[in-house]
């Protein structure tokens, strides 16, 4: 029998990932909302997703056997408030929100895992002589509790630089505060976190030395599985920006060993079930000190590429199998792609500037015919300033993605700077640096 999915926020290239799964047969999936309808706004419409979704959902003419996602703010916090009146599988709010709630999580965290956790701080950006209540010494990261890659996430070196910064979050922070804040509202919170709605922000000690990693996982019927880990590799200033996504891990594996056993531990403790996950850690391989950095309570979309071109499937099969209330059926680390490796390049600039030139729909085919195994997705338009970007970090601009497998990591270098010869990406620059965004 054919079972109807919903994805909210459903866009063409996840789309036809998902059309490509090894059961798509049994599958027709409908969009809960568009792409552009959720994450191309002005303001993310939480209020509009949480007023419609649950009646559109109803007068569906079939039964519904899944709600699923794989956007961060606000698709992931939105999942578990839409799916409750209907009875569908997944994980509870509040479990979701001990994960994504940065410092709500770092309270959980630090009741099994203290000894892999940076010092940390809640912090009112609008209370008075705010630096005053931080506990960190200098240098530390800022950032709100609730955000996406890196938005309005700062290394504070000096009162100079907390002065700075602390003026453009209170003028920013409402883009996620706000939102975030209506989704609390459904949420059983502790005393000590309910006063951190997301008007705040979370001081942690600099953890950015050594090799930064990603693990994906699921949790079922009280079970954690970890099934891939990807290295995370940085660039920019004080390598603050992500370079690439590359899998599979180069790490030890006695060192993925030990990470999986903190992820078990840190994932059963938050009570998080039923539902995917990624769990980003830093190892320093001069101390062999392993730390925990975030989790998100999703499925990468950035490393889907990555597993179908290195294990042959994209790990939308795992979201897909919770979402259905059944345990997942994918498999990793087998090697039963066509690629030995693979990597999702981020294309940046880091001054803001006028594109005066972006490639065109034949030029990508081009450059990806004569470059086997890659995709190429550009995310600015002729004629607009980067600074018209959206949720950027706060050191660069992502100006397109490419995604290539190989068959050697030297391979896949070569590849990545051919793909870029070949495609008539330009800017102007025009200022000195890049501006707070």
């Amino acid at each position: 029998m054919v079972q109807h999915i919903f994805v909210v926020g459903l866009d063409d290239i996840h789309l036809s990932q998902l059309r490509s799964l090894p059961h798509a047969g049994e599958y027709i999936f409908h969009p809960l909302f568009t792409h552009a309808e959720i994450k191309q706004q002005e303001s993310f419409p939480v209020a509009r997703l949480l007023r419609e979704g649950p009646g559109i959902l109803r007068r569906f003419s079939e039964p519904v056997a899944a709600l699923i996602g794989y956007w961060d703010f606000p698709v992931s916090t939105l999942l578990p408030i839409l799916r409750q009146p209907m009875g569908l599988p997944g994980p509870t709010l509040e479990s979701v929100l001990r994960c994504e709630h940065k410092y709500w999580s770092r309270l959980m965290q630090a009741e099994v895992v203290a000894e892999h956790l940076p010092d940390f701080c809640a912090v009112d950006p609008f209370a008075d002589n705010t630096l005053e209540h931080i506990t960190l010494g200098f240098p530390f990261w800022l950032k709100p509790v609730k955000s996406v890659l890196s938005h309005l996430g700062f290394r504070i070196e000096n009162e100079t630089d907390f002065q700075a910064v602390i003026e453009h979050i209170r003028a920013h922070i409402g883009r996620y505060a706000e939102p975030f804040n209506l989704i609390l509202e459904y949420a059983e919170l502790p005393g000590d976190v309910a006063a951190i709605d997301g008007y705040h922000c979370i001081a942690e000690a600099i953890i950015s030395a050594g090799a930064q990693v990603t693990q994906e996982g699921y949790a079922f019927d009280g079970t954690v599985e970890v099934y891939g880990t990807i290295d995370s590799l940085r660039c920019g200033p004080m390598n603050t920006s992500f370079d690439r996504y590359q899998y599979p891990s180069t790490l030890p594996g006695a060192v993925l060993e030990r990470m999986t056993a903190i992820t078990r531990r840190v994932i059963l403790h938050l009570g998080y079930d039923n539902a995917p996950f990624n769990i980003e850690y830093f190892w320093d391989e001069a101390t062999d000190r392993i730390w925990l950095l975030e989790i998100n309570t999703r499925i990468s979309k950035s490393h889907a590429p990555l597993f179908q071109m290195v294990d042959g499937t994209y790990h939308h099969q795992v979201m897909v199998d919770l979402g259905l209330g059944r345990e997942p059926e994918f498999i990793a680390g087998q090697g039963r792609g066509e690629c030995a490796l693979a990597a999702k390049f981020m294309v940046r600039q880091f001054r803001d500037a006028l594109v005066t030139r972006v490639p065109t729909a034949q030029d990508i085919a081009a450059a990806e015919a004569a470059v086997p195994h890659s995709q190429i997705q550009v995310a600015v338009r002729d004629g607009m300033w980067l600074s018209e970007l959206r949720d950027q970090d706060s050191y660069s601009y992502e100006v397109a993605t490419i995604f290539i497998g190989a068959g050697s990591r030297v391979e896949l270098e070569s590849k990545y700077r051919e793909c870029l010869a070949r495609l008539p990406l330009r800017f102007e620059e025009q200022e000195p640096e890049k501006e707070m965004t």
